[in-house]
């Protein structure tokens, strides 16, 4: 009998992207749509085109297209390929860490492999039961309880009904929600959402277990018992296909990497190499200038970062630019190199901070954030705007960079604890100077 357990060849998946029009904006207000219908026929009447109504094209005497046509249609199509001509093996019992830029593919590829949608084309071969863990409360039917969803989830796995019973007790006892197990799951916090998933994902023995980014919800002390579950799933002889931007997590765990950029794999194997590779190429800055491509009504212009070894301080430079008066927060995330978090910076996250006021235009800031524990070496910051407790405004992808060179610690690595995961450590930006 084969090895191979996942065998993927020339995988690819298109989607058709609609750009609605009007204008530089990609967003129109309703009393423009329903000015636009009112003035629509009189425009086509003016041009000598007849009296074509609303959602119909006008054509010309040979049935093709009339160079007026685009009065009657405001929006356009294009292909996009999530995944191109992608193809790899993965053998039973590896553990295989999924990494790349935000876009590169990766969800899109375990959607697939979990038979959540299809390719528009290549071949997919799994040989085992699939446990997909892609979001918070996957497979959970809100109005059932903890209990109902454990059973309901294991018969989706094609789990009997008293295999789930043997490993009942074991699912609650990880997932911690012993006191909450009769309460149907839309009652439940996400972080009780996703210990209960993995719980069930986890102990139902799947041949292959696929989990997503979604374990930077738990709290660092169950990160912790995922990361150890995971290690014994695999050493048991079952095979995890695990996504993260944790570049920590995925070189503990994993015995491979693949690489995927664009949709297409650009590296495949040893995960220190591949890390390696994935981390020179990853294109950093200590300062950034971009565009507003999405029509943001607020988004982030500029960033600079430099460091004071005098006063121990990461010194943030933004330009922030706003069509309206309004109040945000600033959050980053601080990483070592290889791109694990190691904290959170922040300023004006909560509801008693100080948000950052911002006028019509551009809006220079200043964040000062104290840093004594950093040793010397080169670390990274990804920055986002927000509205505080909502949602994200702006999210930047691109890295700022900055060298140590001075600091008071010495050493050779970071006294900050990067076991949660994600950074548990808040660090608040004091606001310097505003113009």
């Amino acid at each position: 009998m084969s090895d191979t357990i996942i065998s993927v060849e020339g995988l690819g998946k298109k989607y058709v992207l609609s750009h609605q029009g009007g204008g530089e904006r990609g967003y129109r207000r309703l009393s423009e749509t329903l000015e636009e219908w009112v003035k629509r026929p009189f425009a086509v009447l003016r041009r000598g085109k007849g009296a074509a109504g609303y959602g119909l094209q006008a054509t010309g005497s040979d049935g093709s297209l009339s160079p007026n046509s685009h009065l009657l249609s405001s929006s356009s199509e294009e292909e996009f390929w999530a995944l191109k001509d992608v193809s790899f093996e993965v053998k039973r019992g590896e553990v295989v860490g999924i990494i790349g830029r935000n876009g590169a593919g990766k969800s899109t590829l375990l959607k697939i492999l979990s038979r959540i949608t299809e390719p528009s084309e290549g071949r997919v071969t799994l040989r085992g039961r699939v446990a997909s863990l892609l979001e918070v409360g996957t497979g959970f039917h809100p109005e059932l309880t903890g209990r109902e969803n454990i059973f309901l989830n294991g018969a989706i796995l094609g789990m009997t009904k008293a295999e789930i019973k043997k490993k009942f007790d074991e699912i609650v006892a990880f997932a911690e929600v012993e006191r909450f197990l009769d309460t149907p799951v839309k009652r439940y916090s996400s972080g009780m959402y996703v210990r209960l998933a993995f719980a069930v994902a986890a102990h139902l023995e799947p041949e292959i277990l696929v989990v997503d980014e979604v374990l930077a919800v738990g709290d660092a002390e169950f990160q912790k018992k995922c990361l150890g579950k995971m290690k014994d799933v695999a050493t048991g002889g079952r095979t995890v296909l695990f996504v993260s931007h944790n570049m920590g997590m995925v070189q503990s765990l994993c015995s491979k990497a693949m690489l995927l950029e664009k949709g297409s794999v650009v590296g495949d194997g040893e995960t220190n190499k591949i890390l390696k590779k994935y981390t020179s190429a990853s294109t950093s800055y200590d300062e950034i200038a971009r565009i507003n491509k999405r029509n943001k009504e607020i988004f982030l212009k500029k960033a600079k970062i430099k460091y004071e070894s005098d006063t121990a301080s990461l010194v943030l430079n933004l330009a922030v630019e706003s069509s309206k008066k309004a109040k945000i927060g600033i959050e980053c995330r601080l990483m070592d190199t290889l791109q694990a978090p190691l904290a959170f910076l922040s300023r004006g996250r909560l509801d008693y901070e100080e948000k950052l006021g911002l006028e019509i235009g551009e809006n220079q800031f200043q964040l000062v954030a104290r840093v004594p524990r950093l040793v010397r070496g080169k670390y990274f910051l990804w920055v986002s705007l927000s509205d505080p407790l909502v949602c994200y405004l702006d999210i930047c992808e691109e890295l700022l960079e900055v060298d140590i060179e001075n600091p008071p610690v010495q050493g050779s690595r970071m006294d900050y604890d990067p076991s949660g995961g994600a950074g548990h450590i808040d660090i608040p930006f004091s606001l310097s100077a505003q113009t």
